[in-house]
């Protein structure tokens, strides 16, 4: 369950710094924005290597369910867009693999 903590806090970050990125680049804002931006996703890449995997490939896949879910959160709270059942029904769908990748069983990795 500490990967759940890590993989959350790097999905915060990720779509902080992206977002930062966004209002620079497509909403006119400050080039300022792009550096909290580059903090953010400097913080982000940190916490993705703390997540509880033996091999990266495993821990960013696992990670993508929760960055979809993320998003769709962030779409709700930040952009005011409430998810539709079918961005809620892929969230679920993307959380299932994310649990079976990361919570199954795998052989040690050699």
């Amino acid at each position: 369950m500490n990967s759940i903590y890590w993989y959350a806090i790097a999905a915060f970050c990720e779509i902080g710094g992206c977002f930062a990125f966004w209002a620079w680049l497509r909403l006119g804002r400050s080039s300022l924005w792009v550096l909290p931006g580059l903090v953010s996703l400097s913080i982000f890449a940190s916490a993705l290597t703390q997540a509880e995997a033996a091999a990266a490939g495993r821990a960013y896949a696992a990670y993508g369910g929760v960055y979809i879910v993320a998003s769709l959160l962030w779409l709700w709270v930040i952009e005011g867009i409430r998810p539709d059942r079918w961005d809620i029904l892929g969230g679920i769908v993307c959380l299932t693999g994310m649990s079976i990748i990361l919570f199954s069983p795998h052989p040690a990795t050699e």
